[in-house]
């Protein structure tokens, strides 16, 4: 058992040779843990458990059903037939993987607009996202411009014609809720919805705003275009594309 979930663990691992220096495992050793011939010493042990998040149950018990009880959130038996499985699995086809530009109305300022990127990558049966805050952006309001400060991360679940994403910062200093639905038009590569600040109200700024995405692809060259330019944008600056989904003048209901 300990074995099998070893590999399920290390399924998307760039290499097993890297992995055994993360770990600092000699890789012979490694390999009889993965075909059963070997078990680890407790601090061996605890160091695989630390760095893949599980715990000892891993000797006993298939890792999938350590992850439904201890694991993941959405993935616990008290929410089954709610937010389940059948909704953290998304196709390639509702999201698929690569670099997104996004561009949406800032919340700080209703005459600008933020452009910044991010990236969409799944990790077993999760759909994830990261991205970074455009530096301009967390300079007006005061907070770090550090690569590590501006970070943020989140999962996606299929929702009714779309799919949602729940996105913090590190320490969920802050944190958003995002609805996208896939356009049908504009080559197949665009998505619109809302973004919802979690945050309380305040006079000063809006907690909610349309949002464009649009799929760049895998490759670097188009995500570092974008990556190098992120920052406010005004409206006239905007593709009439974006202006037409954002429709800034229309009410947001």
């Amino acid at each position: 058992m300990f074995g099998a979930n070893l590999k399920h663990l290390c399924r998307d691992a760039p290499s097993i040779s890297a992995l055994c220096r993360d770990l600092g495992i000699n890789r012979t050793q490694f390999n009889r843990y993965l075909s059963g011939e070997s078990f680890p010493r407790p601090d061996v042990l605890h160091r695989i458990c630390t760095f893949f998040d599980v715990d000892a149950r891993i000797l006993l018990e298939p890792v999938e059903q350590i992850a439904t009880t201890s694991g993941f959130v959405m993935q616990h038996p008290e929410l089954a037939g709610f937010l389940g499985p059948e909704v953290t699995q998304i196709g390639q086809e509702l999201l698929p993987d690569g670099f997104y530009r996004f561009i949406r109305r800032s919340f700080m300022d209703q005459q600008k607009f933020v452009e910044a990127l991010v990236y969409v990558y799944r990790l077993g049966d999760f759909c994830f996202v990261r991205g970074h805050e455009a530096r301009e952006a967390m300079s007006r309001v005061g907070l770090p411009e550090s690569p590590r400060g501006r970070e943020f991360g989140g999962f996606f679940f299929r929702q009714d014609r779309g799919v949602a994403a729940i996105v913090a910062r590190r320490g969920a200093t802050s944190g958003s809720f995002t609805f996208l639905h896939r356009v049908p038009s504009l080559e197949n590569r665009t998505w619109t919805g809302f973004t919802a600040r979690i945050t309380h109200e305040s006079e000063n700024s809006h907690r909610m705003a349309r949002i464009v995405w649009e799929h760049l692809g895998r490759g670097m060259s188009g995500a570092l275009k974008v990556g190098r330019s992120a920052g406010f944008r005004t409206f006239s600056q905007l593709s009439e594309s974006d202006q037409a989904l954002l429709r800034p003048d229309k009410p947001f209901a």
